[in-house]
């Protein structure tokens, strides 16, 4: 084996890890892949000789390549990224194939990715590489140009803002399963009642249909969420319903004719719907891998 397929061969066993990174920083499985696809042109161009520490190297100029992405979104004013759902990882309730496992770890679900959208660049480099990968200040300091303490206090103020801004889901895959299939119970009945006794009073719908459908619509507290009855109960009753894990937590992939309408995401927290994550749009949807979902 030649060095550069050496290399190669080295990157990829990198690359779960590096794609990880990239998603919790950018939300989106396109723009996360662009940036491991800049990660190897960088590595193909550098001296490998120079590289004492592969992994951090990487994970640092993925890190380098995912703020340069976040600012160019700042800058270009286009659609706002926090106006919509980030991407979703979809895959089956068993059996995850390493590279949606090591995007799934430490359940970042929808709900959490949302949250960061609301982050600055630096925030969300800081907070991504130091609080969910363990990567130290030191190491952390130099992408954002500052010093190790002021990277410290960047990751401090996105921890103050993530926390409490998100329930933390219940471990208990089967108990959230329970409380999905008694919204689908509830939903396909009508029984607004029944409906309202799963919700936190606190509750949050997301519903994104994408800009031609008017972009995402958020939907605040147990009363205003259960009078979409009427929507939830036409899903339903009309599409084909399947359970899926959607970013590690219990969800719903719906169907018509074996084409997608929607994923849907659900963070139950104390045993109750804390918040629902519904992507609708079209263009997105199409974008979607849902290999892991066959059997």
């Amino acid at each position: 084996m030649n060095a550069d397929n050496f290399l190669a061969v080295q990157f990829q066993g990198h690359r779960p890890h590096l794609k990880a990174v990239a998603y919790r920083m950018l939300g989106s499985l396109t723009d996360a892949e662009d940036a491991v696809q800049e990660a190897w042109l960088r590595l193909a161009r550098a001296d490998a000789d120079d590289i004492d520490n592969l992994a951090g190297w990487l994970t640092t100029v993925v890190g380098r390549v995912c703020l340069d992405m976040l600012r160019a979104r700042k800058a270009r004013r286009e659609e706002p990224i926090e106006d919509r759902l980030p991407d979703p990882v979809v895959s089956r309730e068993t059996g995850t194939d390493p590279e949606q496992q090591a995007l799934l770890a430490d359940s970042v679900g929808l709900a959490l990715l949302v949250v960061l959208e609301s982050l600055t660049p630096a925030e969300r480099l800081a907070f991504v590489l130091h609080d969910m990968f363990g990567l130290p200040f030191e190491q952390i300091a130099p992408i954002v140009d500052r010093t190790p303490v002021a990277a410290k206090k960047l990751a401090s103020r996105a921890r103050q803002r993530v926390r409490g801004a998100t329930p933390s889901p219940d471990p208990d895959l089967t108990g959230q399963r329970r409380v999905v299939d008694a919204f689908l119970t509830a939903a396909r009945g009508g029984d607004f009642d029944a409906l309202l006794a799963i919700l936190d009073p606190d509750v949050v719908l997301r519903a994104d249909g994408g800009v031609l459908n008017g972009g995402m619509k958020i939907i605040r507290g147990a009363a205003a969420v259960a009078g979409q009855l009427a929507t939830f109960q036409r899903m339903a009753t009309t599409s084909h319903t399947r359970p899926a894990l959607i970013n590690g937590i219990a969800g719903l992939v719906n169907t018509v004719d074996d084409r997608l309408i929607s994923v849907m995401s659900f963070t139950v927290a104390d045993g109750s719907l804390a918040a629902i994550d519904i992507l609708s749009d079209p263009d997105r949807l199409a974008r979607l891998d849902l290999t892991n979902l066959q059997s």
